[in-house]
């Protein structure tokens, strides 16, 4: 997880003991610790110049190629891990099957190792709303929703991507969670191109969740994404149209909307990283890397056996 300071985070190189774990933490009010209070630098739409200043990269086809590999390693992980999902698992048994699969394909996980994050990927069950820490401990129930957030890096690209699943038979009111969030994510993809803003992505989003009574968390939003973990600008899935900064092709980053059933309100537990739903409230969350084209936005990060969304048909069951 990124700190973020007044303005954009600091870049991080692609070395295993600065590896930023996914997404940003980004708090509205000045809080203590290591959280500083964060600030939009402002709400007009820029040219090329402020987009450069502000350090947002407009990437060449090299770029969307490397993101290409990485995207798809990233997909491809979250459709092995499918069958594996079960009542009675660990979460520390999906890390382990995670990061064998990412590294017998030339990958490294991202998270591992940042700022003294043990895992190699995140797991986030029920009200969890990002940056579970998988542990043995950790065993799926029937009825859960679990989320699963994998960042591998291939030649030195990272594919950020986040899936929900379901553990057995959940409630109907925690599908229709799981659903809605889907839909705000492509809502908000649908939304990505060139000569929109970022506040019109953040509005789609807030709109829909909003419509259904759900609640948008506003702590963390997406990133730049590319060569590193975290990069401008920030992607936050609430907002108002026209605002924010203007779309222009070769922008790389993240939409990975978290979505609650009650309020929006979070809170990091004493592990440093698990951030919960205040209320307890259930918290769902999907996650993809884009890329802005000259007409619209391409998706890296695409399920290959085309899993968008649960339940995921054909996927069985498999022992880890």
């Amino acid at each position: 997880m990124s700190w973020v300071r007044r303005g954009f985070p600091a870049r991080n190189p692609c070395k295993p003991d600065t590896l930023p774990c996914p997404a940003f933490l980004v708090v509205l009010t000045s809080g203590k610790g290591p959280f500083h209070e964060f600030k939009e630098r402002g709400s007009f739409r820029m040219t090329s110049a402020a987009h450069r200043a502000q350090g947002i990269i407009l990437h060449g086809p090299e770029a969307f190629e490397g993101m290409r590999r990485a995207g798809r390693l990233a997909a491809e992980t979250l459709d092995f891990i499918t069958p594996y999902i079960q009542p009675g698992v660990s979460t520390d048994a999906l890390d382990r099957l995670c990061a064998t699969y990412i590294a017998d394909r030339g990958g490294v996980c991202a998270p591992l190792g940042y700022r003294g994050y043990p895992r190699h990927i995140c797991t986030s069950v029920n009200h969890v709303v990002c940056h579970g820490i998988p542990a043995p401990d950790k065993v799926l129930q029937d009825g859960d929703i679990l989320n699963i957030d994998v960042t591998p890096i291939v030649d030195g690209w990272y594919g950020d991507s986040s899936r929900m699943y379901h553990v057995g038979e959940p409630r109907v009111k925690a599908k229709r969670l799981v659903e809605a969030t889907y839909e705000c994510l492509m809502r908000g993809i649908k939304a990505a191109k060139p000569g929109a803003t970022l506040g019109d992505i953040g509005h789609v989003i807030q709109t829909y969740a909003e419509s259904l009574r759900y609640s948008v968390v506003r702590d963390f939003c997406g990133h730049g994404v590319g060569r590193e973990f975290h990069q401008p600008p920030n992607v936050m899935h609430f907002g108002r149209p026209g605002q924010g900064t203007v779309l222009r092709p070769g922008m790389i980053f993240t939409i990975e909307p978290m979505i609650n059933a009650g309020r929006h309100e979070t809170k990091i537990l004493a592990d440093g990283w698990t951030a919960v739903t205040r209320d307890k409230s259930l918290s769902a969350q999907f996650e993809h890397s884009i890329g802005i084209t000259e007409d619209g936005c391409e998706i890296f990060t695409l399920s290959p056996r085309g899993w968008h969304c649960p339940p995921y048909d054909g996927a069985g069951t498999a022992t880890p």
